[in-house]
């Protein structure tokens, strides 16, 4: 039976409806400050907290609820003889029903104004302490941190007359991980005050679930999509339009692909499978760019993640429309276009937006995480003298054409998005080949040349690490490649670069790898 309960909550969505209720089966409520003020302006008996301690909020609100008739009320053991001995002798009554969620600690270091003593100000103390205590005695006392309950819990009451076991339990649970991710809201926030972010002593992360997916990378795995808690950025602030859910390969695919679409500044298009880009262009329109990405390669474009950075229009979407796609990512869809796009009833339209800050990349290995600092955003490099303010040397005779360094540009900044070893056959326009993920490099160069045929004559190639021998560069001179772009370092850069100059081959070193494993 709850006969007392205890509401103080930051969000007060449908706090008033479930006071009420509460009321109604008999319940007396003991509340605080903004949540008190709430409940008696909408006419729910409640009363102050300093009501059952004797003792009045002070410093500013930070003290109300520390105090042994509170804690003791939740604490209690009810079928314990000396606790039960213990709370008739100080007067302490039991609360049964413990109602809390936190200040607005994430909402207030949102703010581009915030200052350090604000977010301090918004560090809940009170409440943390009353939620875990009640969560510890969950044998004998509710907790709920989260209004989606309140309805359930109600409900409960009525039939029941009580709040099972088993739901105080899992009641507990949520309301453990509920002050464990606040904590970690705040420990990082401090992080960064001090500049211990992002790579901590202690590395720290609170993830919500968004979705249950239907099974993980094969058909046998479980799997779920976790989002951010909070402030949503990148998949996690998705909008799903039209289509059937989404699975995790297809997550994994489209984070691939947002990421190289969002080296572009000018319109672009990327065509996504199996984490690898097959078709990726840029254009003076998204229609030139996206037309330009399917014919680099329409067979493996079917059944592709397309990835674009501008709004889609209904002449792009009639050619999105032609061929079966999984996914469409997009800032925007006009309305005309949704109206052609969602005629096919399985394909997925999402429309995002790029983060805004760069974060770091976490990898799950037995016994551990691995984490780094992401790949960031390439320079665009269009000429000569962008290549030079980016830090590039030619360190052939030949030195690139106006048309090579565009598409040296643009080999470069795809190539780092290709798994290693990784080669990348491009014009200015968009890729002609890709070859990723082989265990040699000239075994990658050989698949994206051969992609590529005859229209690798006169093109560019980039490699994502230095050439170890000069086999790589022979076998591009024999399919007619111009211009190479690579990081070099390698103790036979020599070697590559007399092959280079041998076959008038233009060699640029960016001096910076991009393995991605």
């Amino acid at each position: 039976m709850i006969k007392n309960a205890l509401i103080s909550v930051s969000d007060k969505t449908g706090v008033v409806e479930f006071a009420k209720g509460l009321v109604e089966l008999g319940v007396t409520i003991y509340s605080t400050g903004g949540t008190l003020k709430a409940l008696s302006n909408a006419g729910v008996p409640a009363k102050a907290v300093e009501s059952l301690t004797g003792f009045p909020e002070m410093l500013d609100g930070r003290v109300k609820t520390l105090h042994p008739i509170v804690h003791g009320g939740i604490l209690g053991i009810r079928d314990n003889e000396e606790h039960k001995k213990a709370m008739a002798e100080h007067g302490i009554q039991p609360i049964d029903l413990v109602v809390v969620n936190l200040y607005p600690f994430r909402e207030t270091i949102a703010k581009p104004d915030v200052t350090l003593a604000d977010a301090i100000e918004n560090i809940d103390i009170g409440g943390p302490t009353m939620v875990r205590s009640a969560a510890k005695n969950n044998a004998f006392v509710g907790i709920i941190v989260n209004p989606k309950h309140y309805d359930e819990a109600l409900r409960m009451l009525r039939e029941k007359g009580e709040l099972t076991r088993e739901y105080r339990f899992a009641l507990a649970r949520e309301a453990f991980a509920h002050t464990a991710a606040y904590d970690v809201a705040i420990a990082n926030y401090l992080g960064e005050q001090v500049g211990d972010m992002p790579l901590p002593d202690t590395y720290l992360a609170a993830y919500e679930k968004a979705a249950d997916l239907r099974y993980g990378e094969n058909p046998h795995q479980k799997a779920a999509f976790y989002t951010t808690i909070g402030e949503k950025e990148g998949l996690g602030a998705m909008k799903v339009l039209h289509g059937k859910e989404l699975s995790y390969n297809n997550l994994v695919d489209m984070e691939a692909a947002w990421q190289i679409v969002g080296e572009f500044t000018e319109p672009a298009a990327i065509i996504v499978k199996h984490t690898n880009p097959c078709g990726a262009a840029v254009g003076d329109t998204l229609l030139e760019a996206y037309t330009r990405a399917y014919e680099a390669d329409p067979v493996s474009a079917f059944g592709g993640i397309v990835a674009l950075n501008r709004e889609v229009t209904k002449e792009v979407a009639e050619q999105l429309a032609s061929i079966f796609l999984e996914v469409i990512m997009a800032p925007h869809f006009t309305a005309e276009a949704l109206d052609v796009l969602t005629v096919k009833k399985n394909i997925r339209l999402v429309e995002l937006q790029q983060p805004e800050e760069e974060g770091v990349v976490v990898k799950k290995v037995s016994g551990g995480l691995l984490v780094q600092t992401e790949d960031g955003r390439e320079p665009v490099v269009s000429d000569a003298a962008s290549a030079a303010k980016a830090g590039y040397t030619v360190v052939t005779k030949v030195q690139p054409t106006e048309a090579q360094w565009r598409a040296l540009g643009l080999a470069w900044r795809l190539v780092k998005h290709v798994k290693s070893n990784a080669i990348v056959v491009t014009d200015e326009h968009s890729t002609l080949g890709v070859g990723a993920g082989q265990m040699n490099r000239v075994g990658s160069a050989k698949i994206a040349l051969e992609e590529a045929g005859e229209k690798a004559k006169g093109a560019v190639m980039a490699s994502d690490a230095f050439f170890p021998f000069g086999d790589t560069v022979e076998e591009a001179a024999k399919h007619g490649i111009t211009a190479v772009i690579q990081p070099g370092g390698s103790i036979r850069d020599e070697e590559s670069i007399k092959k280079a100059d041998e076959a008038g081959i233009a060699m640029v070193f960016t001096h910076m790898r991009h393995f991605k494993h």
